[in-house]
């Protein structure tokens, strides 16, 4: 029965956000540049000695924006959103790392985050004093660290460089060390910022998994940002997306990662001045609704004055910038490509496309099969949820993105 009483309790409020904003001071040195400390403070100096008057400024900028939410324990709650969007800002709030401008943040619990490579550790100490160092700054005691000494040794897979300070671990040791801390000294509440995408493919599954079992086993809260909708659909049961400070939706998952696809398809149309006389591309557009289906269907606007006929080219990128694939008319041509359109819309589609999930980016040339004349670099970029049931969360690296069907026999021999 008391068990049954407990789990009664696990559904309460332990974040409360209510009005939050946090604001930056950016400073602007009117239009002198500088490359140097030594020629800023030469400035400063002879502004002051000749009482000039100091023509830098500072600009507000409002990184969170009236952010009101509420998080119950046990939630595993993902934090989507563009770059430039807040996420880190938020999870440096939630981590009592920096404190709100304006608004107030109610935290009960004890808060472990990972939120940066080399956070929380101090790199002359060494492995083994640095879990128990983040286990004090917890609260726990010497006996309560170790208790979870060996578990996070084995987790951490640092057995043999338990004893070596962390300051000569690499980046990926770094992090390993660091999650295991964090999931293990029995934080209420776990934030996870990008960070595990330096880890390998293997330790990366294992996180998740581990923070899919301290929330539902142990009914501790995980917060966890990420740019990978595959990792956040399978470990979070509500989502936030922000946009530009803003909080545009919070809801379950599934509903708000279909808003964020569909709000970041497009790019507007080219603000520069319509000219007949000048060969360019005009617009860009990823239809959402095909995307969703696992298609895709790209609309070409474009602008073509010459005689002969024009050349529509598409590449598609990982986030580090290799091609993965690339068409053009030329490539895949058919008769309907041969009238000459001056003015005109080039659709380009694939049904099934064969990527894992993951973010994409995609570049658009127009030019007469000889040289470009125009280019959009990274016209889109895009979030890509595979339809085809294979789960494989950070692994481009390893693997590479591409996900063609195929299937595996084994044959056993006499």
């Amino acid at each position: 029965m008391l068990i049954q009483y407990k789990s009664m309790l696990i559904k309460q409020s332990i974040i409360k956000a209510e009005g939050v904003s946090k604001k930056f001071l950016i400073s602007h040195e009117g239009n002198q540049k500088y490359i140097a400390l030594r020629d800023t403070l030469t400035y400063k100096f002879k502004n002051i000695l000749s009482r000039k008057k100091d023509y830098s400024s500072t600009e507000e900028f409002w990184a969170l924006k009236d952010l009101n939410f509420q998080i119950e324990q046990g939630d595993r709650i993902g934090v989507i959103g563009r770059n430039g969007a807040g996420k880190s800002t938020l999870l440096k709030v939630l981590s009592r790392i920096t404190e709100p401008s304006t608004g107030k943040i109610s935290i009960k619990g004890r808060v472990a985050s990972l939120l940066e490579v080399g956070t929380g550790f101090h790199p002359e100490l060494t492995g083994r004093e640095n879990i128990y160092l983040n286990g004090a700054i917890l609260g726990m005691t010497r006996k309560e660290i170790k208790e979870k000494f060996n578990e996070i040794v084995s987790f951490a897979e640092i057995g043999k460089f338990l004893d070596t300070p962390v300051k000569r671990y690499s980046s990926g040791m770094y992090v390993r060390l660091a999650f295991a801390v964090a999931a293990h000294l029995d934080p209420e509440i776990l934030i996870i910022d990008e960070v595990l995408a330096v880890g390998d493919a293997q330790f990366q599954r294992k996180s998740l998994g581990k923070m899919d079992d301290v929330s539902k086993k142990d009914g501790r809260t995980v917060i966890f940002v990420s740019h990978n909708m595959d990792a956040v659909t399978n470990l979070c049961n509500k989502c936030i997306y922000l946009k530009r400070g803003e909080i545009v939706m919070f809801d379950d998952t599934s509903k708000v990662i279909d808003a964020y696809l569909k709000d970041n398809r497009s790019i507007e149309k080219s603000k520069d001045t319509f000219d007949p006389k000048q060969a360019k591309i005009l617009n860009v557009e990823l239809d959402s609704v095909e995307l969703l289906k696992g298609n895709i269907k790209v609309s070409v606007e474009y602008n073509w004055p010459l005689e002969v006929n024009p050349n529509v080219g598409i590449t598609f990128s990982t986030m580090f910038g290799s091609i993965i694939y690339g068409t053009n008319f030329s490539l895949h041509h058919n008769e309907t490509l041969d009238v000459h359109v001056k003015h005109g819309i080039a659709i380009f589609y694939v049904d099934n496309i064969p990527l894992h999930s993951g973010s994409y980016n995609l570049t658009v040339y127009l030019g007469d099969g000889y040289h470009n004349l125009d280019i959009k670099f990274d016209a889109l970029t895009f979030d890509f949820i595979s339809t085809s049931g294979i789960i494989n969360p950070y692994s481009h690296q390893i693997i590479g993105p591409l996900n063609i069907p195929a299937r595996w026999e084994l044959k056993p021999l006499e």
